[in-house]
């Protein structure tokens, strides 16, 4: 009881615990050959279990279950954290007991709080993390439930083979993506991020954005790439496209010796870690998405709000971090689940051994006093930055605006456009588009024309391509995303 009420209280947002009942313990390992429970002790433990956990104030309910393990029986109680923090339980089970303790979970100790600890349970009173709440705007059916049987697969839970044959709404109460009220069945927060096809419908600018500055932040052109979807896969889509499209290996011989040297601009373990903790910490109640710029020597990752307040500037500065307030305790617990992240303060190290290995200057970590934002700066290895240093200082042209556009035509005639143009125009299609847009079009209006329906197919095999060999321009090249922006050719006679 008193071990229940601990992990309800989950102090540190670990994500409450498991307590198995039928294995005998020695020094924190399992004795074997398993004990396990009596076929016909189980019902009369489970009523024993219910009993006490009456006792517990406010009222909490672990999920109890009972499974089979090497022909054996065990009841397994999960302890989630609980919504109504602090929680309390008697200290004795004497007659005339009337004293309340606040159990928390001190490594594997259920103990008694200190006060600041018990100061500390209070002020969690009455907040559920926002990635808990129940949400009121959605329904049961915009969880999806191919998206969850795809989770279950992964992580390997016996809730798989459930999913195909059970109750949806069963599988989603065990899973604790919905609330338990029969009366009121809503899917809570987590669920609406991990498990909707467009989890934007309710969190606005759930996504991350990756822009790139070619030509610096002063310059015109701007390639942007914006991934959505539920928050793991978007984060597995930005960090592909990372890799595919930003990530450059350099390999220097030498004939002295066999072996080559091998580095990256960037390595991409860091940014994997760096890119990971942005989603598992920002604010999804904050209409901010994740931002990843990407300039001529560093990567900024920066994501809204910033960390907890125990985490210091100078802390920062000098990589010592020992946060243990989790922002997102649900978000975390899926992450871990799909090998994503940690959640053990163990990202700073991740990415300063990367960056260490490939032999990349240190990063930085900043925040502003409020604490309302976080920056992870990156910075690009120096050999990379000495081979663009040596490099003709010929800049690419940036995008004209449409009063600019009859000029340029003009302008475009010599062999490298030319060669642009023969590289870029790979089809009919090609060739179709660059006449349809003489007159500036709409994005619709384009993917209408070729018969596109994905705008991600068509923004990465027309329209990116296009805008780089210099064949498109935009209209509002200084806004790239304006609701007004058309994009005209540049036709080569």
């Amino acid at each position: 009881m008193k071990t229940i009420c601990a992990f309800a209280n989950d102090l540190d947002n670990w994500g409450g615990g498991y307590i198995v009942i039928g294995v005998e313990e020695k020094n924190g390992c399992p004795v074997y050959p398993l004990k396990g429970v009596p076929a016909d002790k189980i019902d009369a433990y489970q009523k024993s279990i219910l009993s006490k956990c009456k006792l517990l104030r406010p009222a909490y309910m672990p999920i109890v279950e009972v499974v089979d393990c090497e022909n054996k029986k065990f009841i397994v109680l999960w302890c989630p954290g609980g919504d109504n923090r602090p929680y309390s339980c008697p200290k004795t089970m004497a007659k005339d007991n009337k004293e309340r303790v606040h159990y928390i979970r001190k490594m594997s100790s259920t103990v008694v709080p200190s006060d600041d600890e018990e100061k500390d349970l209070f002020s969690l009173a009455n907040r559920v993390p926002f990635d808990d709440r129940i949400n009121h705007q959605a329904e049961i059916s915009d969880l999806n439930i191919t998206l969850i049987q795809n989770y279950l697969k992964e992580v390997k839970s016996s809730l798989y083979e459930k999913s195909k044959t059970g109750d949806f709404v069963e599988v989603c109460r065990d899973m604790n993506i919905v609330s338990d009220l029969p009366e009121y069945r809503k899917p809570k927060n987590v669920g609406l991020m991990f498990f909707s096809m467009e989890p934007e419908k309710f969190f606005p600018y759930t996504q991350i954005d990756v822009v790139q500055f070619p030509d610096g932040l002063g310059g015109d052109h701007i390639v942007e790439q914006t991934f959505k979807g539920p928050i793991h896969q978007q984060l597995r889509d930005a960090l592909q496209y990372i890799r595919n499209t930003i990530i450059t290996e350099k390999v220097i011989k030498y004939p002295e010796r066999a072996e080559a040297d091998r580095f990256f601009n960037y390595p991409f373990a860091a940014l994997e870690e760096a890119l990971s903790n942005a989603v598992y910490h920002r604010a999804y109640d904050e209409r901010e998405p994740i931002e990843v710029r990407v300039e001529n020597d560093r990567i900024e990752i920066l994501s809204f709000p910033g960390p907890d307040r125990s985490v210091t500037i100078e802390g920062l500065k000098s990589y010592r971090v020992s946060n243990r307030r989790y922002r997102n305790r649900r978000i975390g617990d899926f992450l871990k689940e799909l090998h994503l992240t940690e959640g053990r303060n163990t990202g700073f190290k991740k990415i300063l051994d990367a960056l260490d290995a490939n032999g990349s200057p240190k990063p930085e970590f900043e925040t502003d006093e409020a604490h309302s934002y976080f920056i992870t700066r990156l910075f690009i290895n120096e050999a990379f930055l000495k081979e663009k240093s040596g490099q003709s200082n010929d800049s690419t042209p940036s995008s004209p605006n449409l009063k600019q556009f009859d000029r340029d035509r003009e302008e475009l005639s010599g062999s490298a456009q030319k060669s642009a143009q023969k590289s870029a125009q790979k089809s009919a299609k090609y060739e179709a588009l660059l006449q349809y847009c003489h007159e500036p079009r709409t994005r619709g209006e384009m993917m209408e024309f070729l018969g596109i329906n994905h705008r991600t197919t068509f923004r990465n095999n027309y329209l990116k391509p296009m805008l780089e060999a210099g064949l498109l321009f935009m209209t509002y090249p200084e806004k790239p995303r304006s609701k007004n922006q058309k994009f005209g050719s540049k036709i080569i006679e």
